[in-house]
């Protein structure tokens, strides 16, 4: 038996109960009028504290914007990285709101930065058409890679592939760009009160494609290095993605009791997608 498998089988196994990567919206504000709506954190440290108790081993901040509260992103950086010395921290933002000056000072902090809102490199069709992105995003965009690369931080871009962008040919940018990881979704009307209709701010039924044209979309791009979180939203509750009720708070039930209460892939397919990777910042843990 060749020696990677055994750890490779135990990991498998670990992934059915452990939640190793979370993604904690920790706030809906956006700057970019995107999101719904904003609340305090209660006691996210303690959560963390928790999901770290529980397995975890890399957390994503994501949002809304994460950025808009850059005192509170600190503190959670430095929290994750001392004491819970996680093995993986990464950033999801839009990008606008990313200074030189924080990573600077925060940066060491920082496994992965990932820019999300990369739908489409024509402007038109990202700010008019799908309403995100933001003027001059392209040129951000090199910049913040330019950054990353200066900081040691791995650079990583997310793009929603939807009614809008689905016959685009996006390779030509990001192979200049050269993101350690590129990351296409597939847009996901959400229920609950999420994105599923007209009385939600974010209404996605009208960006809705099909399998075949999203398996067509990573035809196109296959050359590309590019391809299912647990996601922790503002009130500490896991997210379902089938769009049934999230689960209790883990601070009112505990991790456990919370992830039995959601469905979420527990098992190979997690590992299969490319789920579990080299998240660490450039240069070692």
């Amino acid at each position: 038996m060749p020696p990677l498998l055994p750890a490779l089988l135990a990991l498998i196994l670990i992934l059915k109960t452990i939640p190793i990567s979370v993604t904690y919206h920790f706030t809906r504000q956006c700057n970019k009028n995107l999101a719904t709506s904003r609340r305090s954190p209660p006691s996210a440290q303690q959560a963390l504290f928790l999901l770290h108790a529980a397995g975890m081993k890399k957390i994503n901040f994501a949002g809304g914007e994460p950025f808009l509260p850059p005192r509170f992103l600190s503190n959670l950086l430095t929290y994750c990285k001392q004491p819970l010395h996680l093995e993986s921290v990464s950033i999801v933002t839009n990008g606008s709101l990313v200074t030189e000056s924080f990573l600077a000072k925060h940066g060491h902090n920082i496994d992965i930065l990932a820019v999300v809102s990369c739908d489409s490199f024509d402007p038109a069709t990202t700010n008019a058409r799908i309403g995100r992105g933001f003027e001059n995003q392209i040129p951000k965009l090199y910049e913040i890679r330019d950054l990353c690369r200066k900081y040691g931080i791995k650079f990583k871009v997310n793009t929603v592939v939807c009614r809008f962008n689905v016959n685009d040919d996006m390779n030509r940018v990001i192979s200049e760009l050269d993101p350690f990881r590129w990351k296409c979704f597939q847009v996901l009307v959400v229920g609950g009160g999420e994105n599923d209709s007209s009385e939600t701010k974010k209404d996605a039924r009208g960006l809705v494609v099909t399998d075949e044209e999203f398996d067509r979309f990573c035809g196109v791009h296959c050359a590309q290095r590019a391809l299912s979180y647990l996601i922790l939203d503002e009130y500490l509750r896991f997210l379902d993605r089938d769009g049934r009720q999230p689960s209790p708070g883990v601070l009112e039930v505990g991790v456990e009791r919370a992830l039995e209460c959601v469905f979420w892939d527990q098992g190979g397919w997690f590992v299969e997608r490319g789920g579990v990777y080299d998240w660490f910042r450039e240069g070692g843990l």
